[in-house]
């Protein structure tokens, strides 16, 4: 079976590389190894430096793993928290229609 592949535009190659950079920052920061934070987050090495090269391939759950090794599990809480435009669009949504008044047959 032929592997798909996905299509990122360049902004979502951009965010990746980004949130893999904040992650090494943050290993570094604590001056943790990247043995360390593979086998805590029960990866290998190998995912970890794609992790932070900020690879589309590896799986979210390998990142969400990795965040919490490095005691940053409440970051993935703040994704798509205060999502400004879909309750922009529920609210819309929630108004009562407007109608015209109902007129009387004579």
């Amino acid at each position: 079976m032929a592997k798909s592949t996905v299509i990122l535009s360049p902004q979502v190659t951009k965010t990746l590389k980004t949130v893999g950079q904040q992650i090494k920052l943050a290993r570094l920061r604590r001056k943790l190894s990247v043995q360390i934070i593979s086998e805590r987050a029960g990866i290998s090495r190998a995912t970890l430096w794609s992790i932070e090269k900020g690879e589309p391939t590896v799986s979210f759950g390998a990142y969400v793993s990795v965040l919490c090794a490095l005691g940053l599990k409440e970051d993935v809480l703040l994704l798509a928290k205060d999502d400004i435009l879909g309750r922009t669009y529920q609210d819309l949504d929630l108004l009562p229609k407007k109608r015209a008044p109902k007129t009387k047959k004579e």
